[in-house]
């Protein structure tokens, strides 16, 4: 059965956590790893992670749940430490206020990587929550129908919650510590074209698969992500194409 690890990353997060928790426990799949990466948090998080896991053990034995609190380097240096400490199949990055959208998630994620080979990438759609987890809307951004490395030169098209890579090909790529703000959006495009290069597939769900926190790290600090997005682009797609491209941002904005 395929396994799928889910790291949530946390710090001081006690008043958005348990939310989070609740939707990870719901899930009615028998073949989880939760790993909660907290950076030494000061108010009641861990106590939250801990209580959590002893009611995972008590209504799914099976599944895996690690707790670990220390300091860290910041978001991606710890989504680098659940990483490295995933051992599922797929992994997913569900940080604290965002959920799973439904109890039967992951069995929606489970049945779309039943094939030879399994793909490198399953994916779904996101709705936006406000900060009491309530639902918005669609995110602005949908999935296409078909999905590859290129596609994000039109925006990061599938959030980095819906998005379920393979194990073995995301520990190749750990998040790049350069960027603070923008590094998933890089680490999903190498998935994607180390895909290509393998001959995988990428997986569309036509499902919702989560919840997303409108009031995330990159909506809080808007600025610098639009600006390391454009250097993750450049990188990835080189300079003419990065401009053009954000050309047509602006006008599509201003279209709107």
């Amino acid at each position: 059965m395929v396994r799928i690890s889910i790291v949530t990353i946390t710090y001081n997060a006690g008043t958005v956590l348990q939310r989070t928790l609740d939707s990870v426990l719901q899930q009615t799949y028998p073949c989880v790893e939760h790993l909660i990466v907290d950076g030494a948090s000061t108010d009641d998080t861990v106590r939250l992670a801990e209580t959590y896991r002893e009611q995972a053990a008590a209504m799914h034995p099976e599944w895996s749940i690690d707790v670990k609190s220390e300091p860290d380097g910041g978001l991606y240096d710890a989504m680098n430490k659940g990483l490295s400490r995933a051992t599922g199949d797929y992994i997913v990055f569900m940080n604290a206020g965002d959920t799973l959208a439904a109890p039967d998630t992951l069995e929606t994620v489970e049945r779309c990587a039943e094939v030879n080979p399994r793909p490198a990438v399953i994916y779904g759609d996101t709705d936006v929550t406000d900060g009491d987890g309530r639902v918005l809307c669609k995110r602005r951004l949908r999935p296409p129908e078909t999905l590859t490395w290129r596609s994000f030169r039109k925006g990061m098209l599938v959030c980095h919650q819906a998005f379920y890579a393979r194990t073995d090909i995301a520990k190749t790529f750990p998040y790049d510590l350069r960027y603070r703000h923008s590094a998933d959006v890089k680490w999903c495009i190498q998935i994607m074209k180390a895909a290509e290069e393998k001959g995988l597939s990428l997986v569309n769900t036509h499902a919702t698969l989560c919840n997303y926190m409108r009031e995330g790290d990159s909506t809080k600090n808007h600025r610098a992500s639009l600006c390391e997005r454009f250097n993750v682009m450049k990188e990835a797609y080189g300079l003419p194409t990065t401009i053009a491209m954000h050309a047509w941002f602006v006008v599509r904005a201003v279209i709107k």
